[in-house]
């Protein structure tokens, strides 16, 4: 929601940096590949250098600029797409899981439990659901909750540079279920609000 704020502040930015990196050729599509791989390197990094975590918070921080570029690009170049967007959600979701995945496999040095690093992933994705859902009901979803993709990304980020990647997970599985909590409620009142203006 923040960053949400934020980003729609530098939106005028966003909007001439799109214009330039589309009329260089380079495509939504493109930035959104690139984006994945980094995010999947992430998660080989937490598992595979875990006394080096900033290497892993360095490319999701280059991941998420790349994904908020390839929406920038899409809109300057008018490619904006159905079957961009289900992409774009969908290698959302699955870098999420390569992320978490590669510190469940190194819980141990992060002195973590798996199934913390396991509930944390869940409730998150549950967070991409509870959206998903509400706007299939026709509910608009757009900046509900206080801890969206990015602001969790973010966290993990700050602690894995600093090295207490386990702090970061603790602090995402709270906020997690804060905000799939939140989600859920929002929705569940508007059905019953809308029921009501139903029944007159």
């Amino acid at each position: 929601m923040v960053l949400n704020q934020l980003r729609a502040r530098i939106a005028p930015v966003l909007s001439a940096i799109g214009r330039a990196l589309g009329d260089a050729g380079i495509t939504p599509n493109l930035l959104t590949a690139i984006s994945f791989v980094l995010a999947i390197t992430a998660g080989l990094l937490f598992a595979i250098e875990p006394t080096s975590s900033y290497l892993a918070a360095i490319a999701i921080l280059c991941s998420g600029a790349l994904d908020v570029l390839d929406g920038a690009v899409a809109r300057a170049t008018g490619k904006v797409s159905t079957l961009g967007s289900l992409n774009d959600s969908t290698l959302d979701r699955i870098s999420e899981v390569a992320i978490y995945a590669g510190i469940a496999y190194q819980s141990g040095h992060y002195a973590i439990s798996p199934v913390v690093v396991l509930l944390a992933l869940a409730f998150s994705l549950l967070i991409s659901y509870a959206r998903a859902k509400g706007e299939s009901l026709n509910i608009k979803m757009s900046g509900i909750g206080i801890g969206e993709r990015a602001e969790r990304m973010l966290l993990l980020v700050i602690f894995a540079l600093i090295g207490y990647v386990w702090i970061g997970i603790y602090i995402i599985l709270v906020l997690a279920v804060f905000t799939f909590l939140q989600r859920y409620m929002y929705v569940a009142r508007a059905l019953s609000e809308r029921k009501k203006v139903e029944q007159g």
